[in-house]
């Protein structure tokens, strides 16, 4: 039997993503924004805002959809799948549920992700017998069939959500359609009597390793075309492989996530993991194959530079924290000043933590711009190398939102005397 959605009038929900309705709207206006990425920059032009107003030439040649691209993409979901099921993993401990239950998570992205990239890296540049540049002209019919897919699985988990006795996500279960199939109604949908857990695969697995793929395809097929890697597609790959690599080493880290933990399954997590990640991250390595460029030696310390900066803030921050919450007591955060709150705990009112309420999101944007300047540095009028530190930028301001709605409720006025210490969120002397 199925449950019947409602709105309760008896409880508040706080709206967000434009209000009930607004995620209605951004069901079509995401995917459209991955589709426009790949018109504004082509082979013939990218759009351009300054220092003149350029919109990009139209590419009449653009295939938007293929069966082939259909079917590698389904086959690259269910064999990563099958691989996630039969092949040997670590198993660990989720968060305490709202239920009192633990769920159980069997870990092996990161062997999963060896044997997948070594085996792409092996046959296609070693033996040569895998053209890996076809991600690259395949790349429009496989955002197409990415969106395909997790359309269906986001309307999948919407209508089975219904069945009773599902624990459901609190942030989902509004009783407001549009905006429970955007947020995702059950927290933890899970498939094979339990074993398999379509949340957890999702966010590390396909798109994950698919991103590091097509990054790889990217520079194949600039060899290709070439002749030669450019300093900057190698820089590119290296700096977002790091990312990765260190994503999936570390994928128990997820287990106490907001996305884990609190949100349901739903379009945003589904169209986010598998299509949005793997085909906008990659924009930078796609406008390096048909713009490649070298850069000096002064352009490649600029950029590591850049990069080291980043790194030392967002680990600085982390490690700080991290050190604090295990012993206080540790002689290398004993001297941070703390805020003690009718909790019982601490915040740290000094050190990185004195500095910004976030400042690791801001070492983490920092890296982000690293990440960019390889493909755009000698030319900075093109936009699209740059849409990643531009949309990470939005996405770290509205995470720093949640992020502050929460805190506020779980710490109450002591949050208001924490913000009159630490002014800012992010940004030191600016946000």
């Amino acid at each position: 039997m199925m449950n019947k959605a409602a709105k309760n009038p008896q409880k508040e929900h706080h709206f967000e993503f434009f209000g009930p309705h607004g995620p209605a709207l951004l069901a079509f206006v995401l995917p459209a924004v991955c589709y426009a990425l790949i018109l504004g920059c082509n082979k013939n032009s990218c759009l351009q805002l300054w220092p003149d107003f350029k919109l990009p030439k139209i590419n009449n040649n653009i295939q938007y959809y293929s069966q082939d691209a259909l079917i590698t993409y389904l086959a690259w979901f269910f064999g990563l799948a099958l691989l996630h099921v039969v092949l040997p993993g670590q198993r660990a401990d989720g968060v305490l549920l709202p239920d009192g239950k633990r769920l159980i998570y069997k870990l092996n992205a990161f062997r999963l992700f060896v044997l997948v990239y070594g085996a792409a890296l092996y046959f296609g540049f070693y033996t040569r017998q895998l053209d890996l540049g076809w991600l690259y002209d395949q790349f429009a019919p496989l955002l197409t069939a990415a969106i395909i897919f997790s359309t269906a699985l986001s309307l999948y988990l919407y209508n089975s959500s219904f069945w009773k006795g599902l624990l459901l996500s609190s942030h989902g279960n509004t009783g407001y359609p549009a905006y429970d199939f955007w947020m995702g109604r059950e927290l933890n949908p899970r498939l094979l009597g339990g074993r398999f857990d379509l949340k957890e695969f999702c966010e590390l697995y396909p798109g994950m390793i698919g991103w590091a793929l097509i990054n790889l395809g990217m520079a194949h097929k600039q060899l290709a075309v070439h002749g030669s890697i450019s300093n900057s597609m190698l820089l590119v790959n290296a700096f977002q492989l790091y990312y990765i690599v260190d994503a999936l080493w570390c994928e128990s880290a997820i287990l106490t996530t907001m996305d884990i933990t609190t949100d349901g399954f739903g379009f945003m997590l589904a169209f986010g993991d598998l299509a949005w990640v793997p085909f906008t991250f990659t924009s930078a390595a796609r406008y390096l194959v048909d713009h490649p460029q070298n850069l000096s030696t002064a352009g490649v310390v600029l950029v590591l530079a850049v990069k080291a900066l980043g790194y030392y803030i967002f680990r600085g921050a982390n490690s700080q924290k991290d050190m604090f919450r295990s012993n206080p007591n540790d002689p290398r955060v004993a001297h941070l000043r703390t805020l003690k709150t009718e909790r019982g705990t601490s915040l740290i009112v000094s050190g990185w933590w004195g500095t910004a309420r976030h400042i690791n999101y801001f070492g983490d944007w920092i890296m982000g711009v690293a990440w960019c300047m390889p493909a755009g540095l000698a030319g900075l009028s093109a936009v699209v190398p740059y849409f990643y530190c531009i949309y990470f930028a939005s996405l770290l301001i509205h995470r720093e939102r949640r992020d502050e709605y929460a805190c506020r409720l779980k710490y109450g006025k002591d949050w208001d005397k924490y913000c009159a210490l630490v002014r800012y969120r992010i940004v030191p002397y600016i946000y």
